[in-house]
């Protein structure tokens, strides 16, 4: 099955867009090659809200989100985990309105590091969070008119839920999902054999339009979802068929699979080829001598 993107996407910096009832996205002004035009927070709510994914400490920002609040409780934080560009604005913006900060829990890894193992990834993680309030899985959160139930969907980050919005059909998703392009899958952060179970569980849900981390809305989510499940099997026969060429190294499988690719994505492609060879060696797909890492020798099982 062909997945389709699609990256046609108005940031409308500082400016609450509408996006269902009663929820507004609000765009930060940190675009990038990782978070496309910039990070999603979504006010979800009439009378009293919640916030989901404030971001990341940007001024500008934090005042837009007091301007689209203008002066309604708030009762909720919800973080989907964290990504520097999704979670440390919540202690300041929690300060200023008394919410409670909700999300799966602190950062930590996948996986443990690895013996001279360094972590590419440290730089994007926000250590400093703590939730005050701990969700567990399909935890419900509820305000006045609205109700969020976290839906734990590990693989991107350890942490990551997304956080379905009850009786309408929306699943805010994150970087578990996202239209303009496929989630990074980078290890020890993140791990593809949870990436794909996450898959699985949103495949068995209901839902009928995803609101993602970046860039604008999933409609059609189960097509979309069988998609992304396709495009990672896809990768992983390309994967299977450079190791069965020769290429023993992960930096020459991602320049053969990835050639097509802004060189500055060629890091994060890496780390996605390593995801993907640690899930491979667990399943006897591939071996290497040790434990699957970036510099490790790969071989035909």
């Amino acid at each position: 099955m062909a997945l389709e993107f699609e990256t046609r996407f108005d940031p409308a910096y500082g400016e609450p867009v509408e996006v269902a009832p009663d929820v507004l996205r609000l765009t930060v002004n940190n675009p990038s090659a990782f978070t496309f035009h910039g990070t999603n927070s979504y006010i979800v709510g009439r009378s009293s809200l919640a916030v989901i994914d404030p971001g990341p400490e940007d001024e500008a920002h934090f005042q837009a989100l007091l301007r689209a609040i203008n002066g309604r409780p708030v009762s909720h934080i919800m973080v989907s985990h964290t990504h520097r560009d999704h979670s440390p604005l919540a202690a300041r913006l929690a300060e200023a309105t008394g919410a409670l900060v909700c999300a799966e829990g602190p950062h930590r890894p996948a996986r443990p590091m690895r013996i001279g193992e360094i972590n590419p990834l440290d730089a994007s993680a926000d250590t400093d969070f703590m939730p005050t309030l701990a969700l567990p899985d399909e935890a419900l959160v509820a305000g006045d008119g609205w109700a969020l139930r976290a839906i734990h969907t590990p693989g991107h980050a350890a942490n990551h839920a997304a956080f379905a919005l009850e009786g309408t059909g929306i699943l805010f998703s994150a970087d578990h999902v996202m239209a303009w392009a496929t989630t990074i899958v980078a290890p020890p952060d993140g791990a593809m054999a949870d990436y794909m179970a996450s898959l699985d569980r949103l495949l068995e849900r209901d839902d009928q339009l995803l609101l993602p981390g970046h860039g604008g809305p999933v409609t059609r989510p189960p097509r979309f979802l069988r998609g992304l499940k396709a495009h990672r099997k896809m990768r992983e026969r390309a994967i299977l068929e450079r190791i069965t060429r020769g290429d023993r190294a992960i930096n020459e499988m991602v320049r053969a699979i990835y050639r097509d690719t802004d060189p500055r994505l060629h890091g994060a492609a890496a780390l996605s080829v390593l995801a993907h060879l640690e899930d491979m060696a667990a399943r006897g797909m591939v071996r290497t001598e040790g434990e699957p890492s970036i510099d490790a020798v790969y071989l035909p099982a």
